[in-house]
């Protein structure tokens, strides 16, 4: 029997580790990803709501003669989670702290684990109510229970995954390996090109930026980028004889964030040349004088959640535009960070969901500009298309943000020109 389970719902069960189990070997590293990975799923449902859940993966049981479930897979994130709600609840109570651990290395790495948990929230004491929070309304797997061990067995031997679920740029990695398996030399290339590279920059590339200037680009609103998405990168064959396939191949190796590429090798070479480009981006702010009161701005560190996305709605527009046209025009760029931080300026709290909707120019009257940037550059000829675009620069004081972004909206009426003056 399958079932999905919020995690403190699992930890409820009456659970018991068998004796064929290995010791816990979880270290202080894996304590950090499992953290992250709860902070991230806690920010992912701050920003798409309380629908979105997060699925650890899953976990298989065994009912035993005591009428106990037996943890086949995933004793190591079941104890683990056990030490992290525990410090978070002092009082929670579950079967597994009632289990007398001799092993000296399961005992060595509990204590180890827990000691590093208690370290790591006495610097984020704030995050605590979210992180115990996120146990029973955001943090889920999936519990498959059997009566008979040899079934579980059987499931534990055909499980292809440990830990939580694969990311979609994994599984988008394992189905361009598979276009390539005619090529096993190019197969091995691309896999150690791609294991040279930081997952975490892999991730945050079609999170943050690929994936939603996708969609806005053709005016749809974003979504998180999860492994029901991952058609977007799955790329063409060219043996479909499609005409937009060969298009693509003759293409190559000039790639567009907006247009598709073949599948394959084509995904490993579109990967590495997108973070290369974000990466050359990011620097010309940071080295380009002309730049420099950008640089100020995009280095500035106010603790708001919303300055950060709009910093990121900036760099999606400037990557969204550098890809096309391959210049760093200087009225073009000001036209896209003036367009990007106006929204800072204009909402008391922004979230997500207005970043999504200004994306595609959703009219709304707290807005000052409503324009579909990213469609915009993608129907341009021309990068003046883009420099000539009217941005306003103008505070509506019965709508505006308040006090706190007064220094933001009087530099960009600097940067624009407009000091002493109203547009």
């Amino acid at each position: 029997m399958a079932e999905i389970k919020c995690i403190r719902d699992l930890l409820k069960m009456d659970l018991d580790i068998p004796g064929y189990q290995r010791p816990y070997k979880w270290n202080i590293r894996n304590i950090v990803d499992l953290l992250n990975d709860i902070g991230d799923a806690i920010n992912d449902a701050e920003t798409y709501g309380s629908s979105f859940k997060y699925r650890i993966g899953t976990i298989i049981l065994h009912r035993n003669k005591k009428g106990k479930m037996d943890i086949v897979d995933g004793q190591q994130r079941i104890i683990s989670l056990v030490l992290l709600l525990k410090y978070l609840e002092p009082s929670f109570v579950c079967s597994i702290l009632n289990i007398d651990f001799t092993n000296k290395v399961t005992q060595a790495n509990i204590h180890k684990n827990y000691r590093f948990i208690e370290e790591w929230f006495s610097l984020k004491k704030e995050v605590k109510r979210k992180y115990l929070d996120a146990f029973e309304k955001i943090l889920e797997v999936v519990v498959i229970s059997v009566d008979k061990v040899a079934e579980a067995f059987q499931l534990f031997d055909s499980q292809n995954t440990r830990g939580k679920e694969l990311d979609p740029h994994d599984l988008l990695k394992a189905y361009h390996l598979r276009e390539m398996k005619k090529y096993p030399y190019e197969m091995e290339h691309a896999v150690t090109k791609w294991e040279a590279k930081d997952t975490k920059d892999i991730r945050n590339l079609f999170k943050v930026y690929l994936f939603p200037v996708w969609n806005w680009s053709r005016g749809i609103k974003t979504k998180p980028f999860t492994a029901k998405e991952i058609d977007t990168y799955k790329g063409i064959t060219e043996d479909k004889g499609y005409s937009y396939a060969r298009r693509a191949g003759k293409a190559m190796p000039y790639f567009q964030i907006t247009e598709p590429f073949l599948a394959g090798n084509d995904f490993f070479e579109m990967v590495d040349h997108y973070l290369w480009l974000l990466d050359d981006v990011q620097r010309e702010m940071e080295r380009n004088t002309a730049f420099e009161v950008f640089e100020t701005i995009l280095k500035k560190e106010t603790g708001s959640v919303g300055f950060s996305y709009t910093r990121d709605l900036f760099y999606c527009a400037l990557l969204c535009y550098y890809d096309k046209f391959h210049n760093f025009d200087e009225l073009a760029v000001k036209k896209l960070f003036t367009w990007a931080y106006m929204l800072r300026v204009d909402m008391v709290n922004l979230g997500y969901d207005s970043i999504n909707k200004y994306a595609v120019g959703e009219k709304n009257d707290r807005y000052t500009n409503s324009i579909p940037i990213f469609a915009k550059i993608n129907v341009a000829r021309l990068h003046t298309d883009i420099a000539g675009i009217h941005v306003k620069v103008i505070r509506n004081t019965d709508k505006a943000s308040g006090e706190k972004w007064d220094w933001l909206y009087d530099k960009l009426k600097e940067i624009n020109g407009l000091t002493g003056v109203s547009e």
